[in-house]
């Protein structure tokens, strides 16, 4: 079995290839956010330097988000197109559940945030891999609440926007280090995989993004409606 996965709902845009029980490939680029223009030819040089070519794929997995609106829909509509073209099933993946796989042993709550604006972010909490709440957005300072005395562990882009608050309300806050705090594509291959053994697949039509909450411009239009 061959898994193709990609994440560019964050700020690193990741491809992968996965056979079940090891990574044979992947790429990541965490350097500006023009994902439009370096997916693809990440997505080349992967099969390349594989030796593995497109059709060798049986499973196509994506982040679908939450995650930059833009990023999301890059990475949905690139996966689309691909198992569209080889009429091969896809796997939606979480893009928070994607950054806590790696953390799955760690004895605390994971809690990965993305930076939503309008002092939001976008969480899910997980424990000993399991899932404790639905993908959502809600202020920092809610979850700092929610949070108050548990043995936490942080990662995910929006550390970076708001680590001195929540070091300032979570003194004892542990922050993952820098290679497993941001989103890589063979976590998302891994759950993929976990998803596919429980047969939770679907064709590239019924692939969808999964934004959590309107962006800017929608949101302003619904306001301009009441």
């Amino acid at each position: 079995m061959l898994i193709f996965g990609i994440d560019t709902c964050c700020s690193a845009a990741t491809s992968a290839i996965f056979d079940g029980e090891k990574l044979l490939a992947q790429t990541v680029i965490n350097h500006k956010k023009t994902h439009s223009q370096k997916i693809m030819p990440q997505i080349e040089s992967l099969f390349s330097l594989s030796e593995l070519n497109v059709s060798d794929i049986d499973y196509f997995a994506a982040a679908v988000g939450p995650g930059s609106f833009t990023g999301v829909r890059i990475g949905v509509a690139t996966v689309k197109g691909m198992a569209q073209a080889l009429n091969k099933p896809c796997v939606s993946v979480s893009t928070l559940e994607a950054l806590a796989y790696p953390l799955s042993s760690f004895s605390g709550i994971v809690c990965p945030i993305l930076d939503a604006r309008r002092e939001q972010v976008y969480n899910a909490k997980f424990k000993s891999g399991e899932r404790l709440c639905p993908d959502r957005a809600l202020a920092l300072s809610e979850l700092l609440d929610e949070l108050k005395g548990e043995k936490v562990i942080f990662l995910g882009d929006g550390v970076f926007p708001y680590k001195d608050e929540i070091l300032k309300a979570m003194p004892d806050a542990v922050f993952a280090p820098a290679t497993l705090k941001m989103n890589i594509a063979g976590s998302v291959c891994e759950v993929a995989y976990e998803k596919i053994m429980k047969g939770e697949i679907l064709s590239a039509k019924e692939l969808t993004p999964s934004y959590i909450r309107l962006s800017q411009a929608e949101q302003s239009a619904k306001d301009g409606e009441i």
